[in-house]
């Protein structure tokens, strides 16, 4: 391995060490609860993070949805609501972390519904099983992984809810310079070999996102972290 692959590689890893750190302190103080709104819990959140590590940049918007928002993708902006007693949340955040980008999401069930703790049992597994897949696919186009992680959710009962399953990652400003080029995510359209280096030589790095719904239900969940760094 490369000098440069090796720091980049340890430098995403503590970043997402981080991120799980955070989170960890999310579930401890009890911050994800009912008779709370989402922009509420997002701004805890936002203050937690700056009290943990100083963090004031996001390379995306921090997402916290609840109830019928959590069949939202990404890219959609919906309504504030209030987290209710039997509910299910998803949070999506990617702190920045001394310029390198974590991804990092996760799914809390308030109460005891069966179809939400399902829901929160096969998130993991499909992200466990689409990962296991790739690492047994030496030249897997973002393409292939797409149309298995979209398997594996029906196989589950469930429903692909956003129109990728992931991206890349790596030294900020990745917003800006993944852009909106097909290539640059898990997408039913990206025929190239995801080992593949990027124009430049460099290896790309990527995160495996699983964001399951189910329509008739009006739930969601999300898990998002990184795929090719262990």
């Amino acid at each position: 391995m490369s000098e440069y692959l090796e720091r980049r590689h340890s430098a995403l890893r503590e970043a997402e060490r981080k991120a799980v750190e955070l989170f960890k302190a999310i579930e401890e103080k009890n911050i994800i609860r009912s008779n709370r709104t989402e922009k509420q819990i997002n701004r805890e959140i936002y203050d937690l993070a700056f009290q943990m590590y100083g963090i004031k940049k996001y390379w995306h918007k921090r997402i916290v949805r609840s109830g019928k928002n959590t069949l939202c993708p990404y890219e959609e902006n919906p309504p504030n609501l209030t987290v209710l007693e039997d509910d299910i949340i998803f949070l999506d955040f990617g702190p920045i972390f001394e310029d390198w980008e974590a991804d990092f999401g996760r799914t809390y069930v308030i109460g005891e519904d069966g179809n939400k703790l399902k829901l929160l049992d096969d998130i993991e597994k499909v992200w466990d099983e689409g990962k296991a897949y790739f690492q047994s696919q030496p030249n897997i186009t973002g393409s292939e992984l797409f149309s298995y992680i979209t398997g594996l959710a029906r196989k589950y009962g469930w429903e692909l809810g956003g129109s990728h399953a992931g991206h890349l990652i790596g030294e900020f400003p990745h917003e800006q310079i993944q852009g909106d080029e097909v290539e640059n995510y898990i997408h039913t359209n990206n025929k190239t070999i995801m080992r593949a280096p990027d124009p430049n030589g460099h290896p790309r790095d990527w995160i495996l996102e699983v964001h399951l719904i189910d329509r008739n239900l009006g739930i969601g969940g999300f898990f998002e972290q990184l795929l090719t760094v262990d």
